[in-house]
C-alpha cells in the first residue's frame, strides 16, 4: 500500500459501506437505464456491483421511478446483491420523497443539487424539505454542485460582490469561488435544518482538470466534510480515461477524496462497467487499494514481432478478472498478486522475477521456450501450442497454495 496520507474527514455509513474518516476511497457508479423499468435497472446495478462498484446511483426523476425504487432494492436482495442505492434528485425530489416513503426508505443516500432543487422563494423551502426527510429516515446526503447547473442567484450575488473588489477576480476564479461557496453554504443550511455534519458529503463537479483540482484543494482547506470526486462529463474512450486520471490522481495523491466516480460516456450499446474498472485501476495503480491481480506487460518493440505475448497478456488479464469474484470469496489477499507477461529476453526474466508469477516469451530469433518464474524462482519451461492454458493453470495452483483460505461463516 502507498504511504499517501489520506485526509481525515467526517465519516458515515452509506448502507453497509463506510465513507470518509479513515476508510479507503470508495468506487461509485451510476446506471443509465430508465429507473421506472425496475428490472433493467436492477440488472444493470447488479452488473456494476459485480464489476466492483461499491455504491450505485440511480436517477429518481418521476413518480414512476420513485415507485420502482423499492422493487429494485427487493430484486437486488433476491440476487444477493447488497450494493447501496443512491437516489439522484433534481427539481422535484422534495415531492417524490414525500409522496413515496418506501422510496425514501429503500435508498441508502440522497443526492441533492443545490442549483436546481428549486427556484426563487421555493428553493430554500424545498431544500429544507429534502434534508428533513433525510433526517427522518436517517440517510446521508451528498450535496452535489455542478457547474452546468450552478445556483444563478448565488452566482449573481458573487459577481456583484466581485465588482466591488479592489482587484476583481477573473471569470475562472469567480466560477471556482461560486462552486465552493454553493457547497459550503448548502452544507451549513443542511446542518441548520438538523442534518449531522457526519452525514453530509460534498462534491463540486466540473469538466476541466485544472478547475477540478483547484476547487477541491480549496474545499478541503475550508471544511472537513467527506468529499466525492469526479469530472462531471469526462468524455469518451481514452480522452475520458486520461482526463479523469489526470485530475483524480493529483487530488488522491494529496489525500483528498473519499469516494470517486469516473463519468465515462460509453460506446453505443457498450457496458457501463468500464467506468468502474477505470476507477479501480486508478486507485490500484497509485497503491491506494487493491481490487484484482495486476498484470505487467511490455509494450513490444522490434525484438517482439510475434503477437503471442500481446494475446497472452490479454488472456491473463481477462482470466484473473473473471476468476476474481470466486477468489475474493475463497481467499484473502489474492487481489495483491502481481503477474508479468513479457515479450523478450531483455526485460522479460527480470520483470518476471519481480512479480509473484511471471512468464518471459521468446522474442524474434530467440529459443522457442518460455520460462515461468514464481516468487523470483524459475519453476518450469513451457513449450508447444498450449502455453496460455498451462500458464493459467499455474496461476490457479499458485493462488490455491499461497493465499489464506477464508473461513466459512
Amino acid at each position: 500500500m502507498s504511504a499517501v496520507a489520506k485526509r481525515l474527514t467526517r465519516s458515515c455509513f452509506v448502507g453497509h459501506v463506510k465513507l470518509g474518516g479513515d476508510a479507503p476511497t470508495v468506487i461509485q457508479s451510476m446506471t443509465n437505464t430508465d429507473t421506472a423499468d425496475y428490472l433493467a435497472t436492477a440488472l444493470q446495478t447488479a452488473e456494476l456491483a459485480r464489476a466492483g462498484s461499491e455504491l450505485v446511483r440511480i436517477t429518481v426523476n418521476s413518480p414512476e421511478a420513485a415507485a420502482a425504487v423499492p422493487k429494485i432494492r427487493e430484486h437486488l436482495d433476491r440476487m444477493n446483491c447488497n450494493v447501496p442505492l443512491i437516489g439522484d434528485f433534481h427539481y422535484n425530489g422534495h415531492r417524490l420523497l414525500t409522496e413515496h416513503p418506501a422510496c425514501a426508505e429503500a435508498l441508502a443516500k440522497y443526492r441533492i443539487n443545490p442549483g436546481n432543487v428549486g427556484f426563487g422563494k421555493k428553493k430554500d423551502e424545498q431544500f429544507a424539505k429534502m434534508v428533513e426527510l433525510a433526517c427522518k429516515y436517517d440517510k446521508p446526503v451528498r450535496i452535489g454542485v455542478n457547474w452546468g447547473s450552478l445556483d444563478q442567484e448565488l452566482l449573481a450575488r458573487i459577481m456583484d460582490e466581485n465588482s466591488g473588489r479592489p482587484q476583481p477576480l477573473d471569470a475562472t476564479e469567480i466560477m471556482r469561488h461560486a462552486m465552493v461557496t454553493s457547497a459550503l453554504e448548502s452544507a451549513a443550511k443542511a446542518e441548520e435544518v438538523g442534518l449531522s455534519g457526519e452525514k453530509i458529503i460534498l462534491s463540486c463537479k466540473v469538466s476541466s482538470v485544472q478547475d477540478l483540482i483547484a476547487i477541491y484543494r480549496e474545499l478541503s482547506k475550508r471544511a472537513n466534510y467527506a468529499l466525492h470526486l469526479g469530472l462531471t462529463e469526462a468524455g469518451m474512450g481514452s480522452k475520458g480515461i486520461v482526463a479523469s486520471t489526470a485530475a483524480l490522481s493529483v487530488l488522491l495523491q494529496e489525500g483528498i477524496g473519499d469516494t470517486i466516480r469516473i463519468s465515462l460516456t460509453p460506446e453505443p450499446g457498450g457496458s457501463r462497467t468500464q467506468e468502474v474498472i477505470v476507477g479501480q485501476e486508478i486507485l490500484q495503480t497509485m497503491g491506494l487499494r487493491a481490487f484484482t491481480p495486476m498484470v505487467v506487460a511490455c509494450p513490444g518493440c522490434g525484438r517482439t514481432t510475434s503477437s503471442l505475448f500481446q494475446e497472452l497478456a490479454g488472456e491473463v488479464q481477462d482470466f484473473v478478472r473473471a476468476k476474481m469474484p470466486e477468489w475474493k470469496l475463497r481467499y484473502d489477499g489474492v487481489e495483491n498478486m502481481t503477474l508479468a507477461v513479457m515479450g523478450c529476453i531483455v526485460n522479460g526474466p527480470g520483470e518476471s522475477k519481480h512479480a509473484n508469477i511471471g512468464i518471459s516469451l521468446p522474442g524474434t530469433g530467440e529459443t522457442p521456450s518460455v520460462p515461468v518464474y514464481e516468487d523470483g524462482q524459475k519453476t518450469v519451461t513451457l513449450k508447444g501450442d498450449n502455453i496460455a492454458n498451462e500458464f493459467k493453470q499455474i496461476i490457479e495452483r499458485y493462488v490455491e497454495r499461497t493465499y489464506t483460505k477464508k473461513l466459512k461463516s
